[in-house]
C-alpha cells in the first residue's frame, strides 16, 4: 500500500537509488571500497555525472547508505534468532554468534565495509553507532541472565560506570533488557556483550580476510570454543 501511495516520480527516484546502490555493491565485491566510483556507475546506468548527484551527494553519501543497509541487515539477521528459552541462554548465545558469522561469511564485502579497515578521510554517519548497537542488542538480553566470575569483576565494574554516565548506553540497555543503569545485572549484560563482540570481531574478521588459511583449525570450531568459554565465565 505504501508503494502504491507514492507518486511515479518518487517511485522512479527510489528505483534509481536502489540501482545505484546495487552497482556500488557490485564494485565493492569486485575490488573493495576503493573500487566504488560514481563516475563508472553513472556511465553504466547511462546517466551523466550531474544526474547521479541528484540521488547521492557524493561517494561518501553513497557509502553511508551502504553502511546503514549492511548494519540494518545484519541486525535483522541476529534478531531473527530470537530467544530460545527451552535450550537455555548458552544455546541462544551460540545461535546469535553463528548467525552473525554466517552473514559475514556469505557477504564478506559488506562485512568488511562496516568492520574492515576504515576508509581514509571518511566519517561514518552519526546514526551508524545506533545501528551497530542494534546488532549487539540481543546479546545484552542473554548476558543479563549471567553471573560473572570474580575474574571478570574489573570489566563489570567499568561497564557499571559506563552505563551510569552515558544516557545512550542506558537507553540501549533498557531497550533490549528492561534493565535500569543501577540494576545489578546491568554491568554483567554489558560486559558479556562487549567481550563477545571482541571475540566475534576478531575471529570473523580474520576468517573473512583469509588469515586462517593453511592453519590447522576451522574458524567455526574456534568461535564455538570461545563462546563456550564466555558462557562459562558468566555461568550460562
Amino acid at each position: 500500500m505504501a508503494a502504491e501511495g507514492r507518486s511515479p516520480r518518487a517511485r522512479y527516484r527510489e528505483q534509481n537509488r536502489a540501482e545505484i546502490k546495487a552497482a556500488a555493491l557490485q564494485q565493492l565485491a569486485e575490488g573493495g571500497v576503493q573500487a566504488v566510483a560514481l563516475t563508472r556507475i553513472a556511465k553504466d546506468m547511462g546517466l551523466s555525472g550531474p544526474a547521479l548527484y541528484r540521488y547521492f551527494a557524493g561517494r561518501d553519501d553513497l557509502l553511508g547508505e551502504l553502511i546503514r543497509d549492511a548494519y540494518d541487515e545484519v541486525a535483522r539477521t541476529v534478531e531473527g534468532v530470537g530467544a530460545v528459552p527451552a535450550d537455555g541462554a548458552r544455546a541462544t548465545l551460540h545461535a546469535l554468534a553463528d548467525a552473525y558469522r554466517s552473514w559475514a561469511f556469505a557477504q564478506p564485502h559488506r562485512y568488511l565495509l562496516i568492520q574492515g579497515t576504515p576508509v581514509p578521510g571518511y566519517a561514518a554517519p552519526p546514526d551508524t553507532l545506533l545501528r551497530a548497537r542494534a546488532v549487539l542488542g540481543p546479546f545484552l538480553k542473554v548476558f543479563a541472565e549471567g553471573v560473572p566470575t570474580t575474574a571478570l569483576r574489573p570489566v563489570v565494574d567499568e561497564m557499571d560506570a559506563w552505563v551510569r554516565k552515558d544516557d545512550g548506553v542506558a537507553d540501549w540497555l533498557a531497550q533490549h533488557t528492561g534493565l535500569a543503569p543501577h540494576d545489578e545485572a546491568a554491568g554483567a549484560a554489558l560486559a558479556g556483550t562487549v567481550l563477545t563482540w571482541s571475540q566475534l570481531h576478531g575471529t570473523v574478521s580474520l576468517e573473512v580476510s583469509g588469515q586462517y588459511a593453511g592453519m590447522g583449525h576451522r574458524a567455526q570450531t574456534l568461535l564455538t570454543a570461545q563462546i563456550d568459554l564466555l558462557a562459562d565465565s558468566f555461568q550460562l
